[in-house]
């Protein structure tokens, strides 16, 4: 056993678009397992949006993570020290352990992987969060109407890459998808497919003009859209919505960096006119139904119906750059690090 464990720290809060300056690399002992808890080798990471939220203070839905600790993160890793009953050595867990290469815990959140089912790494990826969050979202809080028109934002990422392919399943005649650049773009029509895709790099951030070419791309109007990304992209959406049209909002990452928020105006006449639902999730709200999600996504992944793309980063040491990625538009797929080889690959 290694006799140190590197851990990213959070060393201050940014202010605006972060960089590795807010971050600390430390080296501090391998922790030991204490009574009716165990230690975890983590081999992968998981990189999210919501990670930039957890930087800031002030109120939210989680407690921010505290300047001087270690950044928060989910994780896959093997068990390799137990004193807990019911996790032996060698499991295969999915945990909460943060940007550090080993953690301890009492298991009381801790999941078991079946590395038969899935490749490990989809524990945090789409048979994890991102993809419950796809599943619940979509299904629940979006809803699909029967042959309508389903829009989403960031359609090739961790999140939205499910969502396409979930509303495809559920009865959409048309899917059509806002991702960055022609490579992601070509990803979401040859093999996710949407019916569409428009690369949001060639409007600069011209609200009417993505507009324009919402309409000629969804002629029938839109009846779902799935918010990854809020902002300008988002204003384009609710002039071109339909009566009674629902709108799932699961992330804003264009204002995550914003020092001050954008004083523009919104999309009240049209929530008003179309009577639209407009509702904001956390995938949390649906725990208690965690399991229904994962059997659903299993089933589908096994059968072909749903595809996804991982984009990984190798060695703790790149966490910053892997989550600095995302809000570049530079990741293509769910971003993870690798941390440890993966004994089950």
């Amino acid at each position: 056993m290694t006799l140190t464990n590197r851990q990213w720290l959070l060393a201050e809060r940014p202010a605006g678009m972060f960089d590795e300056s807010n971050f600390r690399l430390v080296e501090t002992p391998v922790p030991e397992p204490g009574e009716g808890e165990f230690l975890v080798r983590n081999i992968w990471l998981s990189v999210d949006p919501y990670m930039r939220g957890r930087m800031n203070a002030g109120k939210s839905y989680a407690k921010p993570v505290e300047v001087g600790a270690v950044m928060e993160g989910g994780t896959v890793g093997e068990v390799i020290e137990s004193n807990h009953p019911d996790f032996r050595v060698g499991n295969i867990v999915e945990e909460r352990l943060g940007w550090q290469e080993y953690g301890v815990t009492g298991g009381r959140l801790t999941r078991r992987i079946d590395p038969a089912l899935a490749p490990i790494s989809t524990a945090v990826g789409v048979l994890g969060m991102p993809g419950m969050t796809a599943y619940f979202g979509a299904r629940e809080v979006m809803g699909v109407k029967e042959g309508g028109t389903v829009v989403v934002s960031a359609a090739s990422g961790a999140v939205g890459g499910p969502v396409g392919q979930i509303a495809r399943i559920e009865g959409a005649a048309r899917v059509v998808g806002i991702a960055g650049g022609d490579a992601k773009c070509r990803y979401c029509i040859g093999e996710l497919g949407y019916d569409a895709c428009l690369d949001y790099r060639a409007f600069g951030k011209d609200s009417a003009a993505l507009g324009d070419a919402l309409a000629e791309a969804c002629p029938d109007g839109i009846d779902g859209y799935f918010d990854n990304v809020g902002g300008w992209i988002s204003d384009a959406i609710y002039p071109l919505t339909n009566p009674f049209g629902r709108i799932a909002i699961c992330g804003m990452i264009s204002e995550y960096n914003l020092i001050e928020p954008e004083r523009v105006p919104r999309y009240t006449r049209q929530i008003l006119t179309n009577r639209l639902r407009v509702t904001g999730f956390i995938v949390t709200d649906f725990w208690s139904r965690w399991r229904e999600g994962l059997e659903a996504m299993a089933g589908w992944i096994a059968d072909g119906r749903i595809r996804y793309r991982e984009d990984v980063e190798v060695g703790i040491e790149n966490a910053p750059k892997a989550l600095l990625k995302l809000f570049r538009s530079e990741n293509f797929g769910k971003q993870l690090v690798r941390l440890h080889d993966d004994p089950t690959a």
